[in-house]
């Protein structure tokens, strides 16, 4: 029994003796063994350290939010029409506040818009009372034109306070029959101001006018747009494309041998005027048209700035120039895509080729369908 425990014990004085002169292994990052009663054990001599967390960096606020799928065209209009419909919900739900003058303008007077028949042409009613012109005057359309007086309805029934209706942006089509209004009236008291001004103003357009700027044939210091133009259509063929097809209508059905000529050079930044007999016909047929085609002639020009593209598709859809419609039955009719087409050519070429800005390029796009749309319905008959 002593016999066994000598080794032990041996060992033991030794482990003490390197204590006492400062040889301790667990000084040594090596372990040591030590046989104890005939089996070895090991001791580590490395000390544990405890682990030292990092701190996560300090952001300025909230992780962003994950992407969201890219919403089609179709969702979007949807999306949008249900904004208008909630809208249009608060707005009929909104109580006059009387601590505010004005409070009567922040909600809609009305209930509901409808069309109704008169004497004097059709009238729109919010609830019972009608839709007055700026002169405080109600607001007659013609008979032939209930598409027309339909979507003037319309647009009274989508605003949602009475306070809109003071801008002219959220009634446009009120606004164009208005103006075509204030025009019939100063012609029939005998008062040419308006018109004359109007014919003025729409002859300096056609001094410039967007259909008759044409794109040089080569321009060397655009490597980009010499290289885009090898790959298809120049933007220059386009633009006589486009003004030859229609050119050759106005000057064959609206005013035969009259001579239109481009107003820029290749090396000029001066418009050319057009020849003298040229302004003199374009000049009294303009001036000898009737109130709503005048008032949409307007719009049409301020929309495109273009007069030959707003000649062009009034003489399309508007009843008093039938006649000259006949014998193109079958032809494709000059519409609203072809006319904006027409009158932004060279945005449409800018954009293919570097990309279309957001809430710029697009928004105008529409605004300027939705003003020739007007054009339209100012001007076209029911049944024509």
């Amino acid at each position: 029994m002593g016999t066994a425990l000598r080794p032990a014990a041996g060992a033991m004085r030794r482990f003490a003796f390197a204590l006492r002169h400062d040889h301790c292994p667990l000084s040594h990052t090596q372990p040591t063994t030590l046989a104890v009663a005939g089996r070895r054990r090991i001791l580590h001599t490395s000390q544990s350290n405890a682990a030292t967390p990092i701190p996560h960096p300090s952001a300025p606020g909230p992780p962003p939010a994950p992407p969201q799928p890219t919403r089609s065209e179709l969702d979007e209009r949807v999306a949008r029409k249900r904004k208008q419909a909630e809208l249009l919900e608060r707005g009929r739900q909104l109580k006059p506040n009387p601590a505010k003058p004005s409070a009567s303008l922040q909600k809609r007077f009305w209930k509901q818009v409808t069309v109704k028949d008169s004497p004097d042409g059709w009238q729109i009613l919010l609830d019972t009372r009608p839709v007055r012109t700026s002169n405080k005057r109600v607001l007659n359309i013609p008979h032939n034109k209930h598409h027309l007086a339909t979507a003037i309805a319309l647009e009274w029934d989508l605003l949602v306070s009475a306070q809109q209706a003071l801008k002219h942006y959220y009634i446009p089509l009120t606004s164009l029959v208005s103006r075509a209004i204030d025009i019939r009236e100063a012609d029939e008291s005998g008062k040419t101001k308006i018109r004359e001004d109007l014919v003025n103003m729409l002859m300096r357009y056609l001094s410039t006018d967007t259909l008759l700027c044409w794109a040089p044939e080569r321009n060397i210091h655009d490597p980009v747009a010499v290289n885009f133009e090898r790959e298809g259509e120049s933007l220059r063929s386009k633009q006589i494309s486009t003004a030859t097809t229609i050119i050759s209508h106005l000057t064959t059905r609206v005013w035969p041998g009259v001579e239109i000529n481009p107003i820029l050079d290749d090396e000029s930044i001066v418009p050319a005027a057009q020849p003298q007999m040229t302004q003199e016909v374009i000049r009294s047929w303009i001036y000898e048209m009737p109130a709503f085609e005048l008032a949409g002639l307007e719009r049409g020009v301020l929309a495109t700035k273009s007069l030959l593209v707003a000649a062009r598709l009034l003489i399309e859809w508007s009843q008093e120039y039938a006649p000259l419609r006949k014998g193109s039955e079958g032809q494709e009719k000059f519409g609203i895509q072809h006319a904006a087409e027409a009158a932004s050519l060279e945005v449409n070429w800018q954009t293919d080729m570097w990309g279309e800005v957001e809430d710029t390029h697009d928004v105008e796009k529409e605004d300027l369908r939705r003003q020739l749309g007007s054009v339209i319905l100012l001007v076209h008959a029911d049944g024509a």
